[in-house]
C-alpha cells in the first residue's frame, strides 16, 4: 500500500487547482465582485445564492449554512471522499504525479472511492470496445434501429456487455481490481459459483456525474432468452445513488446553465434523441421517480431564475399519469416554471425522431403546457363525470392541484375552468379550493386527494417508490447572516444610508433545533461604527499586500469597539509575519480562538464593497486609514477637552497639548499622503 502523500505535493496540487473550475462542475457560478463568484449552495437548499467562491484565495464559504473550505474540503463533502482521495482526484485532474512517503501510514478506513470510480471507467472502456466486436453486432443493430449511428454511440459512450459469464470480471482482474472492489462498485454479482458479470448480453450506457466521472451503468436487454428485467441499473453503491443522479447531465449541464432550461425525459435513448435533434438540455432519471434530490441537482446547475423552465415528458399511459402527479407534488421546490410536453400518438422522443425526424422533436417542446394544467386534466380524466359521485371525486382530486399553483393570480381562472369542466357551481369549487389551501402543504397532494372515490389516484405524496429520502448532509442552519442595516461607513465616511450591502447573506430564518450559533457576521452589532471596523478588517484580510505591512502594523493597534472584531484584529496582529504567504488566512485563523474561525472566514470571503478592480487597492488603504483616523479624531477631541479645562493658554500644560495637537494633525495628513 502506498504511504502518506508528501506534504509539498499536497500544497502544490492545491496551488495549481482552480477552485472556480472545480466548483463549476457542480454549481453554476456568477461573478460577484473582484475575485468573487457566487451560486446556489450545494450543501443546503436555498432560494437565493449565498455560496461564495474566492478563486485567488482558494476558499469557498456559504453565508447561509456556514460550510467553508478549500478544494480538498469541497470534494470530500460533495463526493464523500477521504482527504487522500480528494488529493488524488485533484492531482489526476491537473495531471500532477504524486509522491508517496514510505512508512506504516494507513489510509482512512472505508471504501476507496477513487478505486471504484477507476474500475467503473475501465468497465466503460471495456464495454465500448466490445460494441465494436463481432458479438457487439447485436448492440450496434439495436442502436441503428433507433436511428443512432456510430458517432452518436461514441458521443454518449454507449457500449455492449458480452453474454459470457465473467468477461468483464476477468478483464478487470488483469488490471489489478479485486472481486471485492468490483462487487462494491456494482459491476459484478455474487452467486454460489463465485462472482459473475452483472450486465451480460445488453447495451450499456455509462451514468456520469457533472464532472464526467462514471458512477454506474444502465443496461437494456437484447436477447429473448434473457429472463432479467428489460432495464437493469447499477445497484446503490458508495459512488452511485440513483435518486441523486441524472443521466446525460454531464453533457447537458452547460446548455442548462446557459439557457436556464432543462428537459426531463424518461429513457436513455430519449436523451440521445433529444440531444441529436438539438435539444441539448435533456436529461433522464435512472430507474427511479423524479424527486426532490433531482430538483436540487437541477437547481444548482440552472440557477434560481424565475424565467427558467423545466419541461417534463411523460407517457400518456397510467404510469405516465402517476409520474406527472408525482412531479407536480414536488413542483413548489422549483423557482423555475414547470411544463409538460406530450408527443402526438404517445410517441416518446426517440420514436418521434425515428418516425418524424429531428424537427418533430424540437416542435414537441414548443407545444408544452404548464405542469399544473396537465396534472389537473389528468386528475379529473380518471373519473366518470356523468355521475354525481364521479364529479365529486374529481373535485376532491383537482382542488388541491389548483391550491398548489405557485402563482396565486392564476388560481381564480383555473377555479372557474374547473367548474366549467366538471359542470359544478363555481361557489362549490371555490369552497373546495379554499379548503385545500388551508390544508398543510403535502396533505392535499394530488395523489392523496380523491382517494375515497372510485378510480382515484393511489399512493403517497412523495417522489415515488424507489426514490431516496432527504439529503442526509447536515444543514447547519444555526449560522445567522447579517440583518439588513444602514450603509457602509467607507474610507471617506460616505455610503448608502438605506441598507447594509451584506444583508444579502440573511438566511431564511432560525432553526429551533439548531446547535448554539458560532460567531459569524450576524453576531456583530448593526451600527456604522461596527461597519467601519468590519470593512477595515475585510481589507486587511483580503488585500493585505495592497494595504502594506507598515500600515497594517499601525492598523492592528487601532481601537476596535466590537468585541468579536477585536478578537479578529488581535489574530491578524499575531499572524502579521505570514503576510504575503499562501497560508496567510490559515495563519490568521490559527491565531483566533475556534469560536471565531468562521467569522475570520466570512470576513475573508465576503465580496468587497468596491467592485472596480483598478480602485480596489486604493479603497482598501482608505478604509484602513479611516479606522486609524477615527482613533486620531478621538484623541484630538480628548486633547481639546483637556485644553478647554485648563483655560489658561499660557499654562505650560496648555502649550504641551497644543504641540500634541499640531503633531496629531501632521500624523493625520501623513496617513492620507502615504
Amino acid at each position: 500500500m502506498a504511504g502518506r502523500i508528501r506534504a509539498s505535493d499536497i500544497e502544490e496540487v492545491k496551488r495549481r487547482s482552480n477552485l472556480a473550475d472545480l466548483v463549476g462542475d457542480y454549481v453554476t457560478l456568477k461573478n460577484a465582485g473582484i475575485d468573487s463568484m457566487k451560486g446556489l449552495c450545494p450543501f443546503h437548499d436555498e432560494r437565493s445564492p449565498s455560496f461564495h467562491v474566492r478563486p485567488a484565495l482558494g476558499y469557498y464559504h456559504c453565508f447561509g449554512c456556514g460550510e467553508s473550505g478549500d478544494a480538498f474540503t469541497f470534494l470530500q463533502r460533495m463526493d464523500h471522499l477521504t482527504f487522500a482521495e480528494s488529493v488524488e482526484r485533484l492531482a489526476a485532474r491537473i495531471h500532477y504525479v504524486l509522491t508517496y512517503e514510505e512508512g506504516n501510514f494507513q489510509r482512512e478506513e472505508g471504501p476507496n472511492r477513487a478505486r471504484l470510480l477507476a474500475a467503473n471507467e475501465a468497465a466503460a472502456k471495456f464495454y465500448v470496445d466490445q460494441l465494436a466486436s463481432d458479438e457487439g453486432a447485436a448492440g450496434r443493430a439495436f442502436l441503428d434501429e433507433r436511428g443512432f449511428d456510430a458517432a452518436a454511440g461514441a458521443r454518449f459512450g454507449v457500449g455492449y456487455a458480452p453474454r459470457g459469464w465473467d468477461a468483464l470480471t476477468k478483464h478487470l482482474r488483469t488490471q489489478g481490481y479485486t472481486p471485492q472492489e468490483l462487487a462494491l462498485a456494482g459491476l459484478v454479482s455474487e452467486g454460489q459459483r463465485g462472482v459473475y458479470d452483472r450486465f451480460r448480453g445488453r447495451v450499456v450506457w455509462p451514468i456520469r456525474d457533472t464532472s464526467g466521472q462514471t458512477l454506474g451503468f444502465g443496461a437494456r436487454r437484447l436477447y429473448d432468452d434473457d429472463q432479467g428485467p428489460k432495464y437493469l441499473n447499477t445497484p446503490e453503491s458508495p459512488v452511485y445513488h440513483k435518486s441523486q443522479v441524472l443521466y446525460g447531465l454531464d453533457v447537458a449541464k452547460r446548455a442548462i446553465s446557459r439557457g436556464h432550461r432543462a428537459v426531463v425525459v424518461e429513457g436513455y435513448t430519449d436523451v440521445m434523441a433529444c440531444h441529436l435533434a438539438g435539444i441539448e438540455t435533456a436529461v433522464a432519471t435512472c430507474g427511479t421517480a423524479f424527486g426532490k434530490d433531482h430538483i436540487a441537482v437541477l437547481r444548482r446547475i440552472m440557477g434560481d431564475d424565475s424565467a427558467a423552465e423545466v419541461v417534463f415528458t411523460f407517457d400518456p399511459d397510467e404510469a405516465g399519469q402517476k409520474a406527472a402527479l408525482r412531479a407536480f407534488s414536488e413542483e413548489r421546490r422549483f423557482t423555475a416554471q414547470t411544463y409538460v410536453a406530450v408527443a402526438p400518438e404517445g410517441l416518446d422522443p426517440c420514436d418521434l425522431r425515428l418516425h418524424r425526424g429531428d424537427e418533430a422533436v424540437r416542435e414537441l417542446f414548443t407545444r408544452k403546457v404548464p405542469l399544473f394544467e396537465f396534472a389537473l386534466r389528468q386528475a379529473i380524466g380518471r373519473f366518470d363525470l356523468n355521475s354525481v359521485e364521479g364529479r365529486v371525486s374529481a373535485l376532491r382530486a383537482a382542488a388541491p392541484i389548483i391550491a398548489e399553483i405557485k402563482d396565486p393570480s392564476l388560481r381564480p381562472g383555473y377555479t372557474r375552468e374547473l367548474a366549467r369542466m366538471l359542470g359544478i357551481e363555481l361557489g362549490e369549487v371555490q369552497q373546495a379550493v379554499r379548503s385545500a389551501e388551508r390544508q398543510p402543504r403535502g396533505s392535499g397532494s394530488p395523489q392523496g386527494a380523491g382517494s375515497q372515490g372510485r378510480g382515484a389516484p393511489r399512493g403517497g405524496s412523495g417522489p415515488g417508490r424507489g426514490a431516496q429520502g432527504p439529503d442526509q448532509r447536515r444543514d447547519p442552519a444555526s449560522n445567522r447572516a447579517p440583518a439588513r442595516g444602514p450603509g457602509r461607513a467607507g474610507g471617506d465616511g460616505s455610503g448608502d444610508p438605506s441598507g447594509d450591502p451584506y444583508a444579502e447573506f440573511s438566511p431564511d430564518g432560525p432553526d429551533a433545533n439548531a446547535a448554539p450559533p458560532r460567531i459569524t457576521l450576524s453576531a456583530l452589532r448593526q451600527t456604522p461604527t461596527t461597519w467601519l471596523e468590519r470593512d477595515a478588517l475585510m481589507a486587511m484580510l483580503q488585500q493585505g499586500d495592497s494595504v502594506g505591512p507598515d500600515l497594517l502594523q499601525q492598523a492592528v493597534t487601532a481601537q476596535v469597539l466590537e468585541p468579536n472584531l477585536r478578537v479578529v484584529r488581535e489574530a491578524i496582529a499575531a499572524a502579521l509575519p505570514h503576510l504575503g504567504e499562501p497560508g496567510w488566512l490559515d495563519a490568521v485563523q490559527a491565531a483566533a480562538p475556534p469560536t471565531h474561525h468562521e467569522l475570520v472566514r466570512e470576513l475573508a470571503m465576503a465580496p468587497m464593497p468596491q467592485r472596480k478592480p483598478e480602485q480596489l487597492a486604493a479603497y482598501s488603504r482608505d478604509v484602513v486609514v479611516s479606522l486609524l483616523d477615527r482613533d486620531l479624531i478621538s484623541l484630538k477631541s480628548e486633547l481639546l477637552a483637556r485644553l478647554q479645562r485648563i483655560g489658561d493658554h499660557t499654562d505650560p500644560a496648555s502649550r504641551r497639548i497644543q504641540e500634541q495637537l499640531v503633531a496629531l494633525e501632521a500624523a493625520r495628513r501623513g496617513l492620507r499622503e502615504e
